[in-house]
């Protein structure tokens, strides 16, 4: 995994001053990097019968989809409101500045069905505890959450428990 954070860049001072961002977009532009990040999650979810892969929007799309399609998972799409066009859950949730809020399709699990849930990056756990409580409408097994970066300074991986949390990198 060493040799994947040589495509994380450091972006310091964005989006405010203080905050080092990590920036994945020279990860996602190699496609050797990408590969390979990709290659290490389905080698993690080879044998774990993952039925569906819940992607947070939007950088969890770019995991969630190549690694669905590499394990013969469903893709489900966690999406700002307004996104989709069936019927769905919806969840609110408080940030530092203000609130969001998240929608899943009513339909898009069946019961019993194993899921793993990815995101790009894990900071204070807000979006995938978002994911989380959308889940608690489906009778479903949460395998374990992924993430390429886990900024394990930050907290986030305590507020998801119960919950396994993985990461390709952590800071």
């Amino acid at each position: 995994m060493s040799q994947l954070a040589d495509y994380i860049r450091d972006i310091p001072d964005f989006p405010k001053p203080g905050i080092v961002f990590k920036d994945i977009t020279p990860l996602l532009s190699s496609p050797v990097g990408f590969g390979a990040a990709i290659d290490a999650f389905a080698e993690r979810y080879a044998d774990k019968k993952i039925d569906a892969i819940i992607a947070a929007e939007s950088r969890g799309f770019l995991f969630g989809a190549p690694l669905a399609l590499r394990l013969g998972a469903a893709l489900v799409p966690v999406r700002k409101p307004g996104k989709l066009p069936a019927k769905t859950y919806s969840h609110s949730y408080d940030l530092e500045y203000g609130s969001d809020t998240l929608e899943i399709h009513q339909d898009a699990l069946d019961e019993g069905a194993r899921v793993l849930i990815i995101d790009d990056l894990l900071a204070t756990g807000g979006t995938i505890k978002a994911c989380l409580e959308l889940l608690e409408h489906f009778s479903v097994e949460v395998v374990e959450i992924a993430f390429c970066i886990n900024l394990s300074f930050l907290g986030g991986a305590e507020k998801l428990a119960p919950h396994s949390v993985y990461s390709l990198l952590e800071y």
